[in-house]
C-alpha cells in the first residue's frame, strides 16, 4: 500500500478470503449457513482524502443474490462507498478509511487478505468502458489470465461462455480477434462486463454503467443485471431513480451532511419501502427530470 494511503480498521477474527485457484467457492454456490448472513457487512465506515471527508458513519448490509442499489445526489460519495468494498479506495491517495467492512463474515481490510484475490471474488464495472487497445477476445481475458494459466480450450470456452453471459456473443462471436475499439460504447460496456465474469466473481460493483449509453443499451444492461441476480449480488450506483425502481431489491440513499459535506447514510430499505417514504423525498428533488421516478 503507499504511504499516502491509511487504512485503518478493527481486527477480526476468521480472515481467509480465497479466489480463482485457491479453493473459492463458485459464485452459484452458498450454504445453507450463509444465506442467513448478509454476504456484505459495512460498519461504521467513514472515509476521508487529504482533508475532505467523504464518508461519514455509513453501515448497510448487502443480501446474497440481490441488486443493492445507492442512489443520492453528485458529491454524496456513492462511487466512493463502492470503491471501498473491494478496496480499490487503496488506490486514490491521501485516502484514510476507518470502520469495518466484512465478506461472508471476513474483514476485507485483515493483513492476510491479498487485494488482487479479493477484487476477483467483487469485480467493478465503471462508468465509462475501458477497453483495451488490443483483441475483443484478448480484453475478455485479461483479469484471467493474471490469476492462471489457461490453454487454448479453455481460453476458447471461456471467451464464449463470458460473452453469452453478458449477451454480446451473437454480435462479435465472428470477429473476436478484431479491435474492441470498434465496438460501440453499449458493447464497449458489456465487454467490460465479459472480462469480470471471466473471473467468476461473488459480487459485481456497477458505477452508474448505462449513464454513457442510449436507451437501447440501457435496456441491455438493465436486463443483464436483473438476469445476473439469479446467482451474484449487484451492488449499482445509479442517479437514475426511475432505474432503481425497475432493477433494485433493496435501496441505500446517500446524501451529504449539512455540516461536514460528507455523505451520511440517510436511509436504507427494500425497493418498496424506499421508494414510499417521505424521508427520501428531499432527496429525490434535487435530482433532474430526466432522473425522475418515471
Amino acid at each position: 500500500m503507499s504511504e499516502k494511503n491509511t487504512i485503518s480498521h478493527r481486527a477480526t477474527e476468521g480472515t481467509e478470503i480465497s479466489g480463482p485457484g485457491c479453493g473459492s467457492s463458485s459464485a452459484t454456490s452458498v450454504s445453507p449457513c450463509e444465506k442467513n448472513l448478509p454476504l456484505l457487512r459495512v460498519r461504521n465506515l467513514s472515509v476521508s482524502i487529504g482533508k475532505a471527508a467523504i464518508l461519514d458513519n455509513i453501515s448497510l448490509e448487502v443480501p446474497h443474490r440481490t441488486v443493492f442499489g445507492l442512489v443520492g445526489p453528485s458529491g454524496a460519495g456513492k462511487s466512493t462507498l463502492l470503491r471501498c468494498l473491494n478496496r480499490m479506495i487503496e488506490m486514490t491517495p491521501g485516502a484514510r478509511v476507518t470502520g469495518n467492512i466484512h465478506f461472508h463474515g471476513h474483514d476485507i481490510f485483515a493483513p492476510t487478505v491479498d487485494s488482487d484475490v479479493l477484487r476477483t471474488r467483487i469485480g467493478m464495472i465503471f462508468q465509462q468502458p475501458v477497453v483495451f487497445p488490443t483483441s475483443i477476445e484478448r480484453n475478455v481475458l485479461f483479469g484471467i489470465r493474471r490469476l492462471r494459466r489457461l490453454s487454448r480450450s479453455e481460453d476458447t470456452d471461456l471467451v464464449e461462455k463470458s460473452l453469452r453471459e453478458a449477451s454480446l456473443w451473437d454480435e462479435v462471436k465472428d470477429r473476436l480477434h478484431a479491435s474492441a475499439q470498434v465496438l460501440s460504447i453499449g458493447q464497449q460496456q458489456r465487454l467490460c462486463l465479459a472480462r469480470t465474469l471471466a473471473t467468476d466473481p461473488e459480487v459485481i460493483l456497477m458505477d452508474e454503467p448505462t449513464s454513457a449509453l442510449d436507451a437501447r443499451s440501457t435496456e441491455a444492461i438493465e436486463s443483464l443485471i436483473l438476469r445476473l441476480k439469479s446467482d451474484r449480488t449487484i451492488v449499482l450506483v445509479t442517479h437514475n431513480l426511475g432505474q432503481a425502481r425497475r432493477v433494485t431489491d433493496w435501496v441505500g440513499c446517500l446524501c451529504p451532511s449539512e455540516a461536514t459535506g460528507a455523505g451520511e447514510m440517510l436511509e436504507s430499505a427494500c425497493c418498496d419501502a424506499f421508494f414510499g417514504s417521505e424521508t427520501c423525498r428531499r432527496v429525490f428533488q434535487t435530482l433532474t427530470d430526466d432522473e425522475s421516478l418515471s
